[in-house]
């Protein structure tokens, strides 16, 4: 069997010297945008109506106690963020397992980067299209306005500093792992049941990738009838923005795994198809997962009620993205001494 060089890991000093001051300023900045979601969930679980107007199904009281413990969840879900700033910039956080790190950061980048490029993409939309496109018929309002911008405007910053952080981090202790070019990688850059995950991961990826790009183009097969009568140019967008980071998750992967020796791939650098195969197999496996988990809320109303298709493909988004992820894993493992 063929012997994997390593690069040599840098030694880690005995005393590691604290931040410098652009990550102390990210790590406030983290935090802070942090306080506006977390101070509008509180509220909602101490019982306020701050954000919610009357008709939203919010106010149900037959669905209260679900609602309170999903947002008793977000509550410890944006709560890690702050915890991942600091561990991102202390000290002793280079000390921390690997995968005490890594995959709570492999989580926020999926919950993270489709927010991040979604709201942009559904502001721009809206510029074009205006406030009147959407159907009449789409029925009381689920939040106030400002909400939505206060909340998406918090991710999208959490995301940024974050990102920063971990880059930052991540090269000072395993910037070995992505150095080189795709024509230097060994045939064998992953094990053969890596390979096979990749590529079973790839292929089930087709399904919500084609899926979505069905909706995309106005299909309203597996839709239910709350979000047929609330698509418009945005929904459009949003859906070719899903497909679209599947496919370069998977295509970028598959390069990884199968390193193959084609002149157009060469010269490309190793960081580029790993970071969007991180980014793109955590959006694909944990949104998949969180649209997989909201799905199965129960609804009195069955315009609400999601058909099995949508079901079907957040499952296998999960489902992919997770192989994906495996695949991603195992090719740092392998060039991790």
């Amino acid at each position: 069997m063929t012997r994997i060089s390593r690069p040599a890991s840098p030694s880690v000093p005995a005393r590691l010297p604290g931040p410098g001051r652009l990550p102390r300023v990210l790590r406030a900045v983290a935090i802070a945008s942090c306080v506006p979601y977390l101070a509008l969930k509180v509220a909602w679980i101490a019982g306020s109506r701050v954000g919610i107007p009357s008709g939203s199904s919010l106010l149900d009281e037959d669905t209260r106690a679900l609602l309170m413990a999903v947002n008793a969840v977000t509550v410890l879900m944006d709560a890690a963020v702050i915890v991942l700033a600091l561990v991102l910039t202390r000290p002793r956080g280079r000390r921390v397992p690997a995968p005490l790190l890594v995959f709570p950061m492999w989580v926020a980048t999926g919950l993270l980067t489709p927010i991040m490029a979604g709201f942009p993409v559904q502001l721009a939309v809206g510029l074009f299209t205006g406030p009147g496109e959407k159907s009449a018929s789409s029925g009381d309002p689920f939040l106030d306005d400002w909400v939505y911008g206060i909340v998406y405007g918090g991710f999208i910053v959490q995301g940024l500093t974050l990102g920063i952080l971990f880059a930052r981090y991540a090269r000072d202790r395993w910037g070995h792992v992505w150095q080189g070019r795709m024509g230097e990688l060994p045939r064998d850059a992953c094990g053969r049941a890596a390979r096979t995950a990749s590529v079973a991961g790839a292929l089930l990826a087709l399904m919500p990738i084609t899926v979505h790009l069905m909706w995309a183009a106005g299909s309203t097969t597996g839709l239910p009838q709350q979000r047929i009568d609330e698509r418009d140019g945005s929904f459009a967008a949003l859906e070719t923005l899903t497909a679209v980071t599947a496919a370069v998750a998977a295509v970028s992967l598959l390069l990884l795994v199968l390193a193959p020796r084609a002149a157009a791939f060469a010269r490309l650098p190793v960081k580029v198809p790993l970071a969007a195969a991180w980014a793109g197999s955590g959006a694909v496996g944990c949104w998949g997962a969180w649209m997989f988990l909201a799905g199965l809320i129960p609804h009195d109303d069955p315009a609400k009620q999601p058909p099995a298709l949508m079901t079907l493909t957040y499952a296998a988004s999960m489902t992919a993205g997770f192989l994906l992820a495996y695949g991603v894993a195992s090719f740092l493992k392998r060039r991790t001494p």
